[in-house]
């Protein structure tokens, strides 16, 4: 009996090491549970008529979110755009008081998204229109002659798409710095990174986006809030963004490319997986809300948007907090 039970031990330990040599058996994802808080005071209103548009987080693979709690003066409608499908809040009031104090509350289970660089894993299926959608330009990621010129370059000698797109996040990755210094940055131009070299993480991901776009590759802007890791509760001091890929039999791929830059050593783990210190709210570029707004369509869709009479207004504090639970 006790050889049968070594023989067994041994068989067992031999299964285990030969699946983790072939990428068989991977740790669980890792994940945190918080409660989110966004806050939004709109100041100084003259009178007239207020519009407000208010981003709303989504629960999908990655996150699962519901929204706790909303504290408003005015009544707020769910509504959901068009183009990509982003879910907001509207509201609409005549002779508003001078300010209008709002605050969502969230609880979050968000969990670290691995992406399926091998194609084994269940892909989400992809429609010839979302496809063919995020292979067309933005306003500030245009696909010109130049961009299509710096794509054939990256790509060069790169047979597949998968080796092409990594040969783009590399690029992106080595050759821009994260430095929010001066003026330009934040806005998403894939010029200004392209001049510059440098920005916030609009700037790296408009340019990653377009070079993949301009190699025939899907991708896709994503935006939310960065979740500090090492702490338990804190204030959040702006937005975080990355992006996704397409590729066929995979599925989307997720990128982040700026924390990369900021963090070497974590440069492979960035290109495929996310971590879980984040929480997703929209998706894509050059937003048509619902119901439309009067002004331009929006260059990213994360903080409030509001308008008095038909005209973009801007006299707004924001704040964002966290708590683990």
């Amino acid at each position: 009996m006790r050889v049968h039970r070594y023989l067994f031990l041994l068989v067992v330990t031999l299964t285990v090491l030969s699946a983790l040599a072939h990428g068989a058996v991977t740790a669980e994802p890792k994940k945190r549970h918080f409660l989110f808080s966004y806050k939004v005071k709109v100041k100084d209103i003259p009178g007239g008529e207020m519009k407000l548009w208010i981003p709303v987080a989504p629960s999908n693979g990655e996150q699962t979110v519901k929204l706790a709690k909303v504290t408003a003066p005015v009544p707020l409608e769910p509504k959901k755009e068009g183009e990509y499908g982003n879910s907001l809040l509207f509201g609409r009031v005549k002779a508003p008081a001078k300010e209008l104090e709002i605050e969502l509350q969230y609880e979050v289970t968000r969990i670290e998204k691995k992406g399926n660089l091998t194609g084994s894993g269940t892909i989400a299926p992809a429609s010839r229109e979302e496809l063919a959608r995020f292979l067309a330009p933005d306003r500030l990621v245009p696909l010109n002659d130049r961009i299509r010129k710096l794509a054939a370059e990256v790509t060069a000698g790169k047979a597949t798409p998968l080796a092409k797109a990594r040969a783009i996040y590399d690029y992106t990755v080595d050759n821009l710095s994260y430095d929010k210094s001066g003026t330009g940055w934040g806005r998403g131009d894939i010029n200004y990174a392209c001049d510059l070299k440098r920005g916030n993480c609009t700037d790296f991901h408009a340019l990653l986006i377009g070079l993949c776009r301009a190699s025939g590759i899907p991708a896709r802007f994503i935006i939310g809030f960065p979740i500090p890791e090492g702490k338990k509760e804190g204030s959040i001091g702006g937005y975080h963004c990355w992006a996704e890929f397409y590729i066929e039999g995979k599925g989307w791929i997720p990128v982040d490319a700026s924390e990369a830059s900021k963090n070497k050593a974590r440069k492979e783990y960035y290109f495929g997986n996310l971590c879980e210190n984040r929480v997703e709210f929209t998706l894509g570029r050059d937003i048509l809300l619902k119901p439309s707004q009067q002004g331009e369509k929006l260059n990213y869709f994360i903080y409030p948007y509001a308008e008095l009479d038909g005209k973009p207004y801007d006299k707004m504090e924001r704040s964002f907090t966290f708590r683990e639970v």
